[in-house]
């Protein structure tokens, strides 16, 4: 606020030094008439600017304004005229070298001037008032849909840890009950995953290579609690080196289809492609329609999910395809990483 005191201050100082030089310098004489009548123009500038404006105008009480304006105008010229008298240069002091009557238009004119000059004032002061007003509700709409943004989006990581958790313990269980070996390995990998979510998943940006070897491990840790996973392969092409990414955007994707891939006898298959090019990204899962019935209320958390991360965070940087092709579910994502 001070910063802006000072600045208006060196402005009007600035302006005021400028013209009364002008004036002496073609009069020859300090102008006290004209730099009072811009003082108090100036006040009047302030008046409309910090008090009129804010407190009737942008609380829409126009008629309040409007009359409490022309109080302040009327006010400003009725003592502009009645409190400061002229001085005449000391050339023409003497009643000979007075100037003769002036014509009537100069004489309206005379009046004219000095309330189109204030008008001018207070239009200047509601302009700016009004557009600061305006910007200062842009920036706080900017603020609150960025802390909205940022608390949906934590909200949905949240939402997904505990879904992923639940899921890789399922998995888990059935080795355990299968007495396989690998049960301890599953453990080791579950523990690895989490370390990511806890620790790096919490970034806005992670690196791509670090959220591919995430999906990677989460693959593994699926294909030993499946018997016949020969139908369970993840590809990844293209050249992975600097590349950023938002966390955990993909695993909703795998979850869904592994949770559902498995039909009537048994036969799991999920195919995972990932294509990456320069600063593109292409993710295609497919996954058999499986005979596991959805449970319509908690289903689609993970994939909602993502979907709405995907609109939050990348709104013109992704392309979204979800449909069912040949008895399979199939999601094709293509996403730019800039």
């Amino acid at each position: 606020m001070s910063r802006k005191v000072l600045l208006h201050a060196g402005v009007w100082l600035v302006f005021l030094s400028l013209l009364s030089v002008e004036i002496y310098w073609n009069a020859e004489r300090f102008p006290v008439f004209a730099a009072s009548a811009l003082v108090l123009n100036i006040l009047l500038f302030y008046l409309n600017y910090l008090v009129l404006v804010p407190h009737f105008l942008l609380k829409k009480k126009t008629k309040t304004y409007i009359l409490s304006m022309l109080l302040a105008l009327v006010m400003v010229l009725g003592f502009r005229e009645l409190a400061f008298v002229d001085v005449p240069p000391p050339h023409l002091k003497r009643p000979e070298d007075l100037p003769g009557p002036e014509p009537p238009f100069f004489n309206g004119f005379k009046y004219l001037f000095p309330l189109l000059i204030s008008l001018s004032f207070i239009v200047i002061g509601t302009a700016i008032k009004v557009y600061e007003e305006w910007n200062r509700s842009l920036v706080e709409e900017k603020e609150i849909e960025a802390f909205k943004t940022r608390t949906e989006l934590h909200y949905l990581k949240n939402q997904l840890s505990p879904h992923f958790l639940f899921n890789s313990l399922n998995s888990i269980y059935s080795l355990i009950n299968a007495k396989s070996e690998e049960a301890s390995e599953a453990v080791i990998m579950l523990s690895e995953l989490m370390r990511y979510m806890l620790y790096q998943a919490d970034s806005e940006f992670v690196a791509l290579a670090d959220e591919l070897a995430y999906t990677q491990n989460y693959v593994c840790l699926q294909r030993l609690r499946i018997a016949n996973n020969e139908n369970v392969t993840l590809n990844i092409h293209g050249a992975v080196t600097h590349q950023k990414i938002r966390p955990l955007l993909l695993i909703s994707f795998i979850e869904n289809a592994f949770k559902y891939g498995t039909d009537y006898k048994g036969n799991t298959e999920v195919r995972i492609v990932i294509t990456v090019k320069e600063n593109t990204l292409e993710f295609e899962c497919r996954n058999l329609i499986g005979a596991r019935k959805r449970d319509q209320h908690n289903s689609g958390i993970g994939l909602k999910n993502t979907t709405d991360r995907l609109k939050l965070l990348y709104a013109e940087k992704h392309l979204l395809n979800v449909f069912e092709e040949d008895s399979k579910f199939v999601v094709h994502l293509k996403l730019n990483l800039d």
